[in-house]
């Protein structure tokens, strides 16, 4: 059996969820479910990352111990995620024993084989990112994530060697066996690896009490990022016993913003080498969410809350628009009125309108029309070219599948328009079992598509067709 492993990154628990977080894992969770659709062996991971300098600091703001702090904040993702309808396996929390024992287990490894060693690094610290920043890095001295200074700082730490696999990198990543999309992300890494030496980089602070120590040396906490980075092998319940990898790595899909792709690429990408490990098949590239043209900021008041969106629009109209806000790799702009207006048309007038329409003319059918009940069924109808549709979801274009599906629904409603089954029914009965026949085969195709992106409304369609009975889908929302 085929096997399909899909991570979303590890976040951080510094801030509850917000908008950009949903996307990701909504993102993710679609393509675990396409995956299963196809009979896969699928394993979906999420989780929190849950150490480092931005915790530390923010529990000790708020008068609190750091393991309260993310107690808290994880089990808000874990509410939101089964809010969304989120199918993930596990959810990992870096806080968690097994975790730390297997980070500490990985670090002796790379001491012990020479990989990390004890040095001093000197250079301008980002705070924000929890990661030192080299000049060019910098936009007017500033880092461009933070808009805020980096900190001169010369600390004793361990470091870990990253420039004997820089030839390496680029080669794996041209040749697509490590694979990064979209093709602009790819250049757009190259083009730094190819431009700059990889420095060596530090994998321990010294002052820092909130992490994993170091089993060689217990004045020293583990940099944040190796720590979270490791979730993704640990998040599968290795113990970190290179000899002992789990049976689904590699990942095929590991799903990143834009803004920590070169961490991963990397120093991610470092690490699995330095370990003698496989690099992740793929790395899916996401933009980031506006409002407005412009980013979402509490002083702009534009900020849109996943809350909010849950509430007014519905669980599956909340991914349903996230997931078809724009090209997937862009920047989406979202706005509460287009994200309105595109429900009523999509949803409610759209795909609703359909359902009903077509679930009430079925009552008049004699017939009992055979519906497709499984995917491989859809794989088979060369009508809708599935397999070429596959190609695009495997290149992270979710956006194609959606608008497919959506471009199929206003078809079939043009169709009932011209074809009238409702006189059909009263003056040519062939003709109307031939049409309602088309109708109720396509919007069954349409519904097994949408099981990966709207599971509960394409239930719903397929008990409707079956039962020709159907509840309103989705209610017109007043702009």
């Amino acid at each position: 059996m085929d096997k399909f492993y899909i991570t979303t990154p590890i976040y951080y628990t510094n801030a509850k969820p917000h908008i950009g977080h949903a996307y990701t894992t909504v993102a993710c969770d679609v393509l675990a479910r396409w995956n299963r659709l196809q009979g896969k062996e699928t394993f979906f991971l999420t989780g929190t990352d849950e150490h480092g300098a931005k915790i530390e600091k923010k529990a000790k703001e708020e008068g609190r111990e750091p393991q309260e702090f993310v107690d808290e904040i994880a089990a808000v993702f874990v509410d939101l995620w089964k809010r969304l309808n989120i199918s993930n396996d596990v959810f990992i929390r870096t806080t968690s024993p097994e975790h730390k024992a297997a980070v500490q287990k990985v670090l002796q490894e790379l001491h012990d084989n020479g990989s990390i060693y004890k040095g001093t690094y000197k250079g301008l610290y980002c705070v924000g990112c929890e990661q030192f920043k080299s000049e060019n890095e910098l936009v007017d001295g500033k880092c461009p994530d933070h808009n805020a200074v980096p900190e001169e700082m010369e600390e004793e730490c361990y470091l870990m060697k990253m420039n004997k696999w820089q030839e390496t990198l680029i080669e794996k990543i041209k040749n697509d066996e490590f694979k990064i999309q979209p093709e602009r992300y790819k250049k757009e890494i190259l083009s730094f690896l190819e431009s700059q030496k990889l420095e060596d980089v530090s994998i321990s602070r010294k002052k820092l009490k909130w992490g994993i120590p170091l089993p060689f040396d217990s004045e020293h906490t583990t940099y944040v990022w190796i720590d979270a980075f490791l979730n993704y092998l640990t998040g599968l319940g290795w113990d970190g016993d290179v000899k002992n990898v789990p049976k689904m790595w590699p990942a095929e899909i590991e799903m990143l913003g834009k803004d920590i792709l070169r961490v991963h690429a990397t120093i991610w990408a470092a690490t699995l080498l330095n370990l003698g490990l496989e690099l992740p098949k793929s790395f899916f590239i996401h933009g980031h969410i506006l409002s407005g043209g412009k980013k979402m900021s509490k002083t702009l008041g534009n900020v849109i809350s996943i809350g909010d969106m849950l509430d007014k629009f519905g669980v599956d109209g909340t991914r349903y628009l996230l997931m078809s806000g724009g090209t997937f790799g862009d920047d989406l702009d979202l706005t509460m009125e287009r994200m309105t207006e595109k429900y009523n048309n999509d949803l409610a007038n759209g795909l609703g309108n359909l359902v009903s329409r077509v679930v009430k003319l079925s009552e008049k059918t004699s017939k009992d029309f055979k519906k497709i009940s499984s995917y491989s069924e859809i794989l088979t109808d060369d009508y809708y070219n599935w397999i070429e549709k596959e190609q695009w979801m495997s290149n992270a274009r979710i956006d194609f599948i959606l608008e497919f599906c959506f471009t199929e629904v206003r078809i079939l409603n043009k169709k009932i328009e011209d074809n009238k089954p409702w006189e059909l029914f009263k003056n040519d009965t062939a003709r109307f079992e031939v049409v309602m026949g088309e109708l109720i085969r396509s919007l069954s195709v349409v519904a097994i598509v949408l099981d990966a992106f709207l599971p509960e409304t394409a239930q719903k369609i397929k008990t409707a067709l079956e039962t020709k009975k159907a509840e309103p889908l989705f209610q017109r929302i007043k702009m």
